[in-house]
C-alpha cells in the first residue's frame, strides 16, 4: 500500500473517531429533546438533561482539543551536536543517503535499549518537519558497529517509507480516543470515590448506634461515564487491528532496508542481540547501578550506565544461550510489532550477501570521547538528589559499602528487640549477652512474624522463628565482622557479591549460627570467632564501616 493509500485510510480512522463522538452527542441530544417535547418538565427531567451535558462534556473535549500530538525531547536524554559527534554523525548522514532520505535534524542518546526516530510534520503528516533520532547508549555498549548500522538503518527505513510523517494521523487518532476514554473513566472514578465516601460515612453512623457494619457498595455511582467510554473503547480496539497489519508491513520493510545496507547476517545477529541487551541492561540497572542507593552511593562517575560492558563481559557465556534461544513472545490481536522471532526467520532466509555478521569495531567507537559522554548522560537523566550522592571510587568500594549497609540495616529488627527484652543497646556484644542469659525466645517472640507464625505456639512456634534468627544473626554477625576488620564484600560481575571471610571459614560460621540458634544456645563459637574475641566484655575497639 502506497504512503498515499495509508494516509486516506488513517485519516479515515480518524474521522471514525468523530462519528462515533457525533452519534453519542446525537443520541444525548434526541433522548433530552424526546424527553422535553414529550412534557417532561419534573426534576426528574432536569436531572436526565443535567447529566446529558455533564457526559457531553468530556466528549467534546477528546473531539475537539485543539492541539495534536506532538514530540517532545526526552527528558532523560543528552542532545549531541555534529561537532560534538561528527562520526555518529557521519555514519547518521551516510545511512540517509544511503535509504534516499534526509537526516535526523538532532540526535540524543537515551539511557535505554533503544532507537527511536520521530517527525514533527504538519497538517496530519502532509508535509515534512523537525526530524529527530534516539540511540540509546546500552546499544553503543553491547553492539558492534555493523550491528548499529543495521538498527539504525531499519529506523531510516521508516523514514524513506514515509512512516513517520504518517505517524502523526495514526498518534492523532490514538490520542484523541485516549483523551476522550481517559476523561471519562477518571470522571467515573471520582464519582464512585465520592459515593464511597458517603457510604462509608452512613455505615460509620451505623456502628456508632450500636448496629453491625455492612459492606460499602457504590451502586450504579459514575455508570453513564463508562457507559459513555465504552463505544470509544471498542472503536479504539477497532482502530488498533485495522492498523496493525500496515505496521507489521512496515517493520518488515524497515528490515529489508537494513538488511540491504548493513549486510543480511548483521541485521539478523542485531535483531537477536537487542532483546538480550534489554534483558542484561535492566539487570545492570536494578543489581549494580542502583545498588549503592540505600547507602546513598552512586558509580564512579560515568559508570552509572558505562558500567554495562564489564557485565556483558564477565556475563558472556550466560548471554549467548539467550541469544541462540529467541524471545517467546505471546501473540496479540493488538501487537503493532511483529515477533522478533519472526523477523529474525524472515532476514535469515535471504540470500547470502556474503557480508560478516560481526566487525572489530565496538559501537561505541563511534563517539569521539565515551567517558564523557556517559558521564554527561548521567547529568541529563538522574535526578537532582541521585546527583548529589557521594560518588564510589571504584565499583568495589561501592559494593562492599553497599551490602555492608544492607547487612546492618538487615539488623535493626533483631538489636530492637533485644532493647525491648533486655533494656541493652542492641549492640552485637549485648545480644550475645541475651542470648547467654536465656532471653533468646523472648526476643524471638518481640520479632514480626507472619499470621501463621504468630498462631504458632511451642515447638512449632520456635522452629518457625529459628530461620528468621538465625538470618537476623548472621547479618549481625558479619555486620561485626566488617566493623572489626574480620570480612568485607567482594565484586562479582558474574554472580552476586561475595563474603570474604579474612580468617575464619564459611563451615565454621555456618556452625556458631546453628549453635547460638539452638534448642540450648551456646554463643562460644561465635565469640571464638577471628576478630570477635572478647567480644563480650566489648573491650576490641571497633573499626568504622
Amino acid at each position: 500500500m502506497g504512503s498515499a493509500l495509508r494516509a486516506v485510510r488513517a485519516l479515515v480512522l480518524l474521522l471514525g473517531f468523530y462519528l462515533v463522538g457525533l452519534v453519542l452527542l446525537g443520541a444525548l441530544g434526541a433522548a433530552d429533546w424526546w424527553l422535553v417535547a414529550d412534557g417532561g418538565h419534573g426534576i426528574a427531567a432536569l436531572k436526565v438533561v443535567f447529566l446529558s451535558l455533564v457526559v457531553g462534556v468530556p466528549i467534546m473535549q477528546g473531539m475537539f482539543a485543539v492541539r495534536g500530538p506532538r514530540f517532545e525531547p526526552p527528558a532523560d536524554g543528552l542532545r549531541v551536536e555534529e561537532h560534538q559527534e561528527p562520526r555518529l554523525w557521519a555514519v547518521v548522514r551516510r545511512l540517509a543517503e544511503q535509504t534516499g532520505t534526509r537526516a535526523p535534524d538532532e540526535i540524543y542518546l537515551v539511557p535505554a535499549v533503544n532507537a527511536a526516530v520521530h517527525e514533527e510534520s504538519r497538517l496530519l503528516g502532509l508535509f515534512t518537519g523537525r526530524r529527530v533520532l534516539l540511540v540509546g547508549m546500552p546499544l553503543l555498549s553491547g553492539l558492534d558497529e555493523a550491528q548499529l548500522v543495521s538498527v539504525l538503518a531499519h529506523e531510516f527505513g521508516h523514514y524513506s517509507n514515509a512512516d513517520t510523517r504518517l505517524g502523526a494521523i495514526n498518534r492523532r487518532g490514538f490520542e484523541q480516543i485516549s483523551r476522550t476514554v481517559s476523561t471519562l473513566m477518571l470522571r467515573s472514578a471520582a464519582k464512585v470515590d465520592d459515593e464511597r465516601v458517603k457510604a462509608e460515612q452512613k455505615e460509620a453512623r451505623r456502628v456508632a448506634k450500636g448496629k453491625s457494619a455492612r459492606q460499602v457498595h457504590t451502586g450504579s455511582a459514575g455508570l453513564s461515564y463508562r457507559l459513555a467510554a465504552k463505544p470509544f473503547i471498542w472503536y479504539g480496539m477497532f482502530y488498533v487491528r485495522c492498523m496493525r497489519g500496515t505496521m507489521r508491513r512496515q517493520e518488515y520493510a524497515a528490515d529489508l532496508a537494513a538488511a540491504r545496507i548493513a549486510g543480511r547476517a548483521a541485521t539478523a545477529s542485531a535483531l537477536r542481540e537487542t532483546p538480550v541487551l534489554d534483558t542484561a541492561f535492566g539487570f545492570y540497572m536494578r543489581s549494580y547501578a542502583s545498588l549503592g542507593a540505600r547507602a546513598g552511593l552512586l558509580p564512579p562517575q560515568g559508570e552509572v550506565y558505562g558500567g554495562l560492558h564489564h557485565f556483558l563481559e564477565a556475563r558472556s557465556d550466560e548471554l549467548d544461550e539467550l541469544r541462540r534461544a529467541l524471545p517467546h513472545e505471546e501473540l496479540s490481536p493488538y501487537d503493532t510489532h511483529p515477533p522478533v522471532a519472526d523477523r529474525v526467520t524472515r532476514i535469515e532466509q535471504l540470500p547470502d550477501d556474503g557480508r560478516a555478521a560481526v566487525t572489530a569495531d565496538p559501537a561505541l567507537g563511534l563517539l569521539d570521547d565515551p567517558a564523557a559522554a556517559f558521564a554527561a548522560l548521567e547529568q541529563a537523566s538522574l535526578t537532582s538528589e541521585a546527583l548529589r550522592m557521594r560518588r564510589a571510587g571504584d565499583w568495589a568500594q561501592l559494593v562492599h559499602e553497599s551490602m555492608a549497609t544492607y547487612a546492618d540495616g538487615a539488623t535493626q529488627p533483631l538489636r530492637q528487640a533485644v532493647r525491648e527484652v533486655t533494656g541493652a543497646d542492641g549492640s552485637f556484644d549485648s545480644v550475645l549477652a541475651a542470648i547467654d542469659a536465656g532471653a533468646l525466645w523472648q526476643v524471638a517472640d518481640r520479632l514480626p512474624k507472619s499470621a501463621q507464625a504468630a498462631a504458632a505456639t511451642g515447638r512449632a512456634a520456635r522452629e518457625f522463628v529459628r530461620p528468621r534468627l538465625y538470618d537476623l544473626l548472621r547479618d549481625l554477625t558479619v555486620t561485626e565482622l566488617i566493623a572489626r576488620g574480620g570480612a568485607h564484600f567482594e565484586l562479582s560481575w558474574s554472580d552476586a557479591a561475595l563474603l570474604r571471610l579474612h580468617d575464619a571459614s564459611e563451615e565454621q560460621l555456618t556452625r556458631a549460627l546453628d549453635a547460638a540458634v539452638a534448642d540450648v544456645p551456646d554463643t562460644t563459637g561465635l565469640r571464638e570467632l577471628p576478630h570477635l574475641a572478647g567480644a563480650a566484655d566489648g573491650t576490641r575497639e571497633r573499626e568504622s564501616i
